[in-house]
């Protein structure tokens, strides 16, 4: 949905819940999208260690040096 600063302004709360619901809404001025108007999202809670166990996999040699093919690329 795509209203004018005018509108937005006489129509603010109800654009707001709409929002809220998922609905896109865009301000415009004179024609031209200036604004989106979107709900804030909260934070998830706390990280909690250990989700991603056994979901990671780290070579033995993920330390060894890059071969000469992919150094040079980060040369040029």
């Amino acid at each position: 949905m795509t209203v004018n600063i005018h509108e937005a302004k006489t129509h603010f709360s109800k654009l707001i819940k709409r929002a809220c619901q998922g609905e896109d809404i865009i301000i415009s001025k004179a024609g031209i999208p200036v604004v989106r108007l979107v709900p804030v999202i909260e934070k998830s809670s706390e990280r909690v260690s250990g989700t991603a166990k056994g979901k990671i996999f780290i070579s033995k040699n993920f330390d060894e040096p890059l071969p000469e093919s992919i150094i040079k690329e980060f040369e040029n």
